[in-house]
């Protein structure tokens, strides 16, 4: 059975730091495109970071330069760093990882972060 199990979220203040950790079982890590998406209230779920198995990274332009996503697949975990918060970065957090050759994609049940004063 995969699981993607989230944590690290919770309530920090404008300029702020957070650390989200992504733990995967259930499939082999190193042969998954890893990513961060986040879904705020009453908005559509977006991409916020993505890692290849080959440690290549993208970002979302809102947080290039704030956030950091990185992978360990020794200990087949995914993080995303995430530097100078703002309140627009409130949502729940959620973790993909995602095989495009095996046509397999899958979704933890996301981590809520909470920027605010």
């Amino acid at each position: 059975q995969v699981q993607l199990v989230e944590s690290g979220g919770g309530l920090v203040q404008p300029g702020g730091s957070l650390r989200l950790s992504c733990a995967a079982s259930g499939i082999i890590f190193k042969l998954y495109h890893m990513a961060w998406y986040r879904q705020a209230p009453g908005k559509q779920r977006e991409l916020v970071a993505g890692i290849t198995s080959g440690q290549n990274t993208n970002y979302a332009d809102s947080v290039k330069g704030r956030f950091t996503i990185s992978r360990d697949n020794a200990k087949s975990t995914v993080y995303l760093e995430m530097n100078s918060l703002k309140p627009e970065d409130t949502a729940v957090y959620y973790c993909n990882a995602n095989n495009s050759y095996l046509l397999r994609a899958y979704w933890g049940k996301g981590t809520l972060v909470t920027v605010s004063s």
